[in-house]
């Protein structure tokens, strides 16, 4: 049932009001706000966290160009060389690096997993040292063996390289009869 205009003022001295002006005025201001959201705007503006005024013009773009976000070498060891002639560190991807055993030693597995690991310590020609994974079943690597490392992640030691079998002073694994050409194997002899 509707108020009469007369009714919207002050009733009753100070104590009663009708408050609907007040109501009447919020319905108008919701009518305006979905009328105003219900324009058409590009989907680019429309988006929060990204505003329209951040898109990039393309007078900015031909002045810098967009750059890949750098990421981080997964073997940083394979990546760094040496300079002997400028006695300086020079940066290039290599596929193998040559290094001395420091120290040849086992560690345990992360939690699944329980079986012992061999891991050596390597120092390479360009001067770091780091963990490497010797794969296969027995080694005959102690200190001052020299051997090749090649990238090639080992999840439950947390190693980043790994020795290739059967180059340098690595030997082949014995006695093996699938899988050789990973761990320096060879074709055993039919008689």
């Amino acid at each position: 049932m509707g108020v009469p205009n007369a009714y919207r003022h002050c009733v009753l001295k100070k104590h009663v009001v009708f408050c609907n002006a007040r109501t009447e005025a919020a319905r108008t201001k919701n009518a305006e706000q979905t009328r105003k959201s219900s324009v058409s705007v590009p989907c680019w503006r429309r988006s929060a966290s990204v505003p329209w005024f951040y898109m990039t013009t393309i007078n900015q773009l031909v002045k810098r160009s967009r750059k890949s976000a750098p990421h981080a070498q997964k073997t940083p060891a394979l990546t760094r060389g040496f300079n002997a002639l400028e006695n300086r560190p020079a940066h290039f991807p290599s596929p193998f690096k040559r290094g001395v055993c420091t120290k040849v030693t086992t560690k345990t597995p992360r939690k699944p997993n329980s079986a012992i690991r061999k891991i050596a310590r390597v120092r390479l020609t360009n001067g770091m040292e780091v963990t490497a994974y010797i794969p296969g079943i027995g080694h005959n690597l102690q200190e001052h063996s020299v051997v090749l490392l090649r990238g090639g992640r080992v999840k439950d030691v947390n190693l980043r390289y790994t020795i290739v079998r059967g180059k340098l002073d690595a030997t082949g694994v014995e006695n093996r009869k699938k899988g050789r050409s990973s761990y320096g194997a060879k074709k055993p002899k039919t008689a």
